[in-house]
C-alpha cells in the first residue's frame, strides 16, 4: 500500500478554471470558460475554436475571472451570458480598473459569489 505522501502525488492536479470575455472586431462579446484564457484567446484569434468568430475575428481578451472548479466556472459563465451588454461593458471597465490598480472590487473568485454583481 502506498504511503500517504505517495498517494498525494498520484492524484491528478487540480485545474484552475476561468470565465472570460473576448471582444470581436464587430464589437460583439463572446463569453466562455477555459483553464487558460490567454491560450484560448490565441486559438480564437487564429480562427480555431468557437464558430462565433467566423463572422468577425477575435480582437481582444477583455475580461477574465478565476473560479474554483469547472462547475463554478459553468455557473458563472451562464450568469455573465445572462447580463445585458451594458452590464457586461461595466464588468469589463471594472476589470480594466482593477488591472490598473485603481479599483479592487473585482479581485475575487467567482465561487465567492456566483451571481453577477449589481453593476448599477
Amino acid at each position: 500500500m502506498p504511503s500517504e505522501s505517495t498517494q498525494h502525488t498520484l492524484e491528478p492536479a487540480a485545474r484552475t478554471w476561468w470565465v472570460y470575455m473576448v471582444r470581436a472586431e464587430n464589437g460583439h462579446l463572446y463569453t466562455g470558460i477555459s483553464t487558460d484564457p490567454q491560450r484560448r484567446f490565441r486559438q480564437h484569434a487564429s480562427g480555431k475554436g468557437a464558430r462565433f468568430f467566423n463572422r468577425s475575428p477575435a480582437q481582444a481578451l477583455v475580461w477574465q475571472e478565476i473560479c474554483i472548479d469547472h462547475s463554478d466556472a459553468l455557473r458563472r459563465e451562464l450568469a455573465v451570458k445572462a447580463l445585458a451588454k451594458p452590464a457586461k461593458e461595466k464588468l469589463i471597465r471594472l476589470f480594466a480598473d482593477a488591472e490598473a490598480g485603481t479599483d479592487t472590487r473585482l479581485n475575487r473568485d467567482c465561487a465567492a459569489d456566483p451571481a453577477p454583481a449589481k453593476l448599477d
